[in-house]
């Protein structure tokens, strides 16, 4: 009996797949299948997509933020001295680096003399920031000792000093050349104090991919550093590097122990935590509104299916007084807007995930025929715009895009199983 038919059966996929492919001549709504069809694809593409950028973008800043940035800086609060003047040099900088070296869970520990000086080629001047750090720690550091860009010999290092791409750029200097550092608090003279001038050769030319760090900073063997900043036989601040960055949270007990009285720690997450969490809104915004984009996309399909239910209402009767049951009906109709839901879904993940692994030649092609840089560097922080095509984020939008279309399905397809029969053919 029809009331025993078990649901999805052969006969219901038949009679699906007929009107599916039916002609408009014969009642069917081909056209609106096809844009169906299409705006599923191109809504479940885009979605893919936008979260395959927003996740290569969030991993390339906080590569770049760990790959040449400490995780944890430790320095001391400030004090006063008789004289009224505030300092927070560390002395015994080495014995608290050894202590925090025995912490578990660090793997570098690097004294480090900060200075702010004025760079000067020839005419060109820029605003700079000095990093006084030892070769061996300068190596470790993977983003400035690995980067793909780099000129010159980081073994050269203690010759002269390391600056940043954007620095060279910027005074127009390449390997060999010389760079004049200008410190306002120089050397002590009976008139006061004057400005330190020194020249360095430029031996090594690094890029770490972020902006704002390639374009002012340079590095300077430490033991230059003290001299040149009035920092004999102490350091500014300890430079320390973690195994797993994401828990440096759970070592802070022990790293404040391990650098004194008045050590006090800031993160990576201190210094870009703002940043961090407006891309998290950002992300969060953006799946919403990619979101709505699917639902308008899925949406055709209630056009679709309510203008197929009343093409074929002729057929609904017929179907109905032959003896089938309702849940058949709602079956039938339910397998044609899901049927076109799973079409465009798996097109969809194709056309995204080609394009989210061939976004670079793309985006580069877009740039070509725009005639200009559509990626600014000096606006976004980093250099490319990568895209990170990951699992989670194809399978989210796959079952975001069906669970949509199976939804919207069902309403019309009610509305042809609740169809009374007598009514549908009493005027054919």
């Amino acid at each position: 009996m029809a009331g025993q038919t078990a649901p999805f059966a052969r006969f219901e996929w038949m009679i699906a797949w007929r009107y599916l492919r039916a002609k408009r001549a014969e009642g069917g709504v081909s056209i609106m299948t096809w844009i169906s069809l299409v705006g599923i694809t191109l809504a479940v593409a885009a979605l893919i997509i936008t979260l395959a950028v927003r996740a290569g973008f969030r991993a390339e800043f906080v590569d770049t933020i760990l790959g040449a940035n400490a995780h944890v800086t430790v320095y001391n609060s400030i004090t006063v001295n008789d004289a009224g003047q505030t300092s927070r040099v560390m002395e015994g900088y080495e014995d608290k680096a050894e202590a925090i070296r025995a912490i578990a869970g660090v793997t570098r520990v690097a004294p480090l003399i900060k200075g702010q000086v004025m760079a000067n080629n020839r005419s060109a001047n820029t605003g700079a920031q000095v990093f006084g750090i030892s070769l061996a720690d300068l190596k470790t550091i993977p983003r400035i000792a690995s980067g793909e860009k780099a000129q010159g010999d980081i073994e050269r290092f203690n010759d002269g000093v390391a600056i940043g791409i954007g620095i060279a750029n910027s005074l127009g200097l390449g390997i060999g050349d010389k760079i004049k550092l200008i410190s306002p608090n120089g050397t002590k003279t009976a008139f006061g104090i004057s400005p330190r001038v020194n020249v360095y050769e430029v031996t090594y030319i690094f890029s770490v991919g972020r902006y704002d760090i390639d374009g002012i900073r340079i590095y300077m063997p430490f033991i230059e550093a003290q001299s040149f900043f009035n920092r004999e036989g102490v350091a500014d601040e300890l430079e320390v590097m973690v195994e797993e960055p994401e828990k440096v949270d759970d070592l802070t007990l022990d790293l404040l122990r391990a650098g004194g009285d008045r050590a006090i720690l800031w993160t990576w997450r201190d210094a870009s935590g703002s940043f961090l969490r407006a891309l998290t809104v950002e992300d969060n915004v953006m799946f919403v509104l990619m979101t709505v984009l699917v639902l308008i996309a899925s949406m055709n399909i209630i056009s679709g299916l309510v203008m197929l239910v009343k093409n074929k209402g002729r057929d609904i009767g017929i179907l109905r007084t032959m003896g089938l049951s309702e849940g058949s009906v709602l079956r039938v109709f339910f397998i044609c807007g899901a049927m076109t839901g799973l079409i465009g879904t798996i097109f969809g993940v194709i056309l995204g995930c080609l394009f989210a692994l061939y976004f670079d030649p793309i985006l580069a092609f877009v740039s070509g025929a725009s005639g200009g840089e559509v990626w600014d560097a000096s606006v976004r922080g980093i250099y490319v715009l990568p895209a990170k095509l990951q699992l989670n984020d194809v399978l989210s939008a796959v079952g975001l895009s069906l669970g949509l279309s199976f939804i919207v399905t069902i309403f019309p397809a009610r509305r042809a199983a609740r169809m009374n029969p007598v009514e549908a053919l009493r005027y054919e």
